[in-house]
């Protein structure tokens, strides 16, 4: 059964934030939210060590860049790397997936091994004075109104329990440093992009700090795309609305978006792998020999925590399936949310990009097309050469069969033989 926290100082909470309405939160609205935060404690990996956080003067926000399954298991289980080392689990305390269900995977007293490499206004191991929540979704992509909604009270919360301001929540993104490397000749921020896409107003916020004090002490070296995220400085051009949508969510490389800004220390890991614009497939730890990173092309997409033979497979199909960790933006990239992305769902149901509101929730089996127009509707005055043309046959022709689902016309042996009602789908290039 869910276990409610334990202390609710304020019957009703108003909050003002600049840019966002008051919010009210009752009593048994608080009540109603903690008795349905799922209590996953006993899926904890045995081998975790449970030890009661000394202090709690942070809260930290992540993305898991994982699935809700997959976080789930990472978070609770451990993480299993390629050379056979694995984690004891405990790496979070809470987890939020992307239909706004809670998950309590320690209990908020506990130390959770979160934060990794981290500091904080000189503070080293973040872990050891913060809660850590995880968001389901991808630091590209946007979190859904379900997840801030359940932020909101959570946060609200927490930050009762312990006595924490606003500004006491940060993303992993600011907290997290690495070691030098090919970009940084020092200690520097950037190592985790993680939750650099979270909105503090959508969850009830206001401002986090007006700088990165480890930074300003000279303890470690700015990352100028984190910095320009989270402190712009006075009278900088600051992109709203579509211009900082697609910059901050985009995990495509361009002249302003580099293999590092989007991936962060996982730029060059194996399970990290690069889509080129020409369809080739590189491994994160292979492009430094086969390619250079100089040399990464613009257009070319990120894709974080893959099997990269999956990602192969895919590549070589005009028709994408969602299956595992292959979501719509690792298929379509910017375009995920286009009129001219199809989506063909395992109901039957066809939709295009624009009038999805979740992508992130279609659920696996789900295939896709991008860049198409249809349906044209194959009727009895109307032939599969009437609509295609010459082209009827053509592998980039799509035939939506009712009750079979999209086909490539190269792969149907007799035209003759389609139902009425049958849909054709052609490439908007062509």
């Amino acid at each position: 059964m869910p276990v409610i926290i334990a202390l609710v100082l304020v019957v009703t909470l108003v909050t003002t934030v600049p840019g966002r309405a008051a919010q009210t939160y009752s009593r048994p609205d608080l009540v109603r939210f903690q008795s349905r935060i799922i209590d996953y404690r006993s899926r904890i990996n045995p081998r975790f060590k449970k030890r009661v956080r000394p202090k709690t003067r942070l809260i930290i926000v992540h993305t898991s860049e994982l699935e809700l399954e997959s976080t789930l298991r990472v978070v609770s289980r451990g993480k299993q790397f390629k050379n056979g080392r694995t984690t004891p689990g405990g790496h979070a305390n809470y987890v939020v997936a992307r239909n706004g269900t809670v998950y309590r995977i320690l209990d908020k007293n506990y130390r959770a091994d979160h934060a990794g490499l981290s500091m904080w206004n000189g503070v080293s191991d973040v872990s050891d004075i913060s809660v850590g929540i995880e968001f389901v979704g991808h630091h590209y992509a946007p979190l859904t109104s379900s997840q801030y909604t359940s932020a909101g009270m959570l946060l609200f919360i927490l930050k009762q329990v312990y006595g924490l301001q606003d500004n006491d929540i940060l993303t992993h993104s600011q907290i997290a440093y690495g070691r030098p490397n090919r970009w940084f000749p020092k200690n520097h921020r950037g190592r985790k992009r993680c939750a650099k896409n979270f909105d503090r107003i959508r969850a009830g916020l206001g401002p986090t700090w007006p700088f990165d004090p480890d930074v300003r002490a000279g303890r470690l070296t700015q990352d100028t795309m984190l910095a320009q995220v989270f402190y712009p400085a006075p009278g900088a051009v600051v992109y709203t609305g579509k211009k900082a949508s697609q910059a901050l969510e985009s995990n495509v490389i361009s002249k302003q978006n580099s293999a590092w800004s989007i991936a962060g220390e996982d730029y060059d890991a194996p399970n990290t792998a690069y889509v080129l614009p020409d369809g080739k497939i590189l491994v994160g730890d292979r492009v430094a020999s086969n390619l250079g990173w100089d040399r990464l092309p613009e257009g070319t997409k990120v894709l974080l925590n893959q099997e990269p033979e999956q990602v192969r497979e895919q590549a070589k199909s005009i028709i994408k399936t969602i299956s595992g960790r292959m979501t719509a933006r690792s298929h379509a990239g910017g375009a995920y949310h286009a009129a001219s992305t199809i989506y063909f769902l395992p109901s039957n149901q066809i939709l295009k990009g624009c009038a999805i509101s979740d992508l992130d929730d279609l659920p696996s089996g789900t295939r896709l097309v991008v860049g198409y127009k249809g349906p044209f509707i194959i009727k009895k005055n109307k032939t599969a050469y009437g609509i295609a043309g010459a082209k009827f046959k053509d592998p980039e022709t799509i035939y939506h069969i009712p009750g079979r689902g999209p086909v490539q016309g190269n792969r149907i042996p007799d035209f003759s033989d389609l139902p009425r009602g049958t849909g054709v789908y052609l490439p908007i290039a062509g």
